[in-house]
């Protein structure tokens, strides 16, 4: 299907733009939400006739998601999941999830605002981005841990499954070792003394 653009949307278009999408996401996305017409004769009219008050309303609404843009400035958020040994969630944090806490934290946003393309699923640090006007995006650091402890060393900038892979190392390096001095053991066992070993001679001459 081919649609006008209203705004500009991602990496489809700007405003004007007269691009050629798949028919679902036009349907369920860009019309529903008033980001594009379809593109016949009659919404070709229409736009050039709208088009001089819809740039107006974008620099209104751009101006003011500037403004917004500044509550944003360094603001991390911090989610405390049950997780696996490896860092596994059990279960995941989705766009929801970061809308609710940015808005409880003063900063109003919707979750289809959360440009998060798959919920987290791994405790870790990550740079969520959030779309205040298709023109403004903000940044904002989300740290998924187990802990509030966990969650100050992502804040450091530590990885928190460093210590985890060390130890495992140290493990495998212990039982290496272990096997190592088993098996010298074992050879040096098997070898008869140099007693005996003359012994068996003379016998055996």
């Amino acid at each position: 299907m081919e649609v006008i653009l209203l705004e500009r949307v991602g990496k489809l278009g700007h405003m004007g733009d007269v691009v050629r999408v798949k028919d679902g996401y036009a349907r369920n996305f860009l019309l529903p939400r008033n980001k594009a017409l379809r593109a016949t004769k009659d919404n070709k009219a229409k736009f050039d006739a709208m088009k001089a008050e819809l740039q107006a309303k974008n620099e209104a609404r751009k101006g003011e998601a500037g403004k917004l843009a500044g509550a944003f400035e360094g603001k991390s958020l911090t989610v405390l999941r049950q997780a696996s040994e490896i860092g596994q969630l059990y279960g995941s944090v989705s766009p929801r999830d970061i809308a609710e806490m940015l808005t409880a934290d003063g900063t109003p946003v919707n979750r289809s605002q959360i440009v998060l393309h798959a919920p987290i699923k791994l405790i870790g640090q990550y740079k969520v981005p959030v779309e205040l006007h298709p023109e403004v995006e903000v940044i904002v650091l989300v740290n998924v841990a187990r802990n509030a402890e966990e969650a100050e060393r992502l804040q450091r900038g530590e990885n928190v499954t460093v210590r985890r892979q060390d130890d495992g190392d140290e493990e495998a390096e212990k039982a290496a070792a272990a096997a190592a001095a088993k098996a010298l053991f074992e050879e040096g066992a098997e070898q008869p003394a140099d007693g005996e070993e003359e012994a068996a001679e003379e016998k055996n001459d």
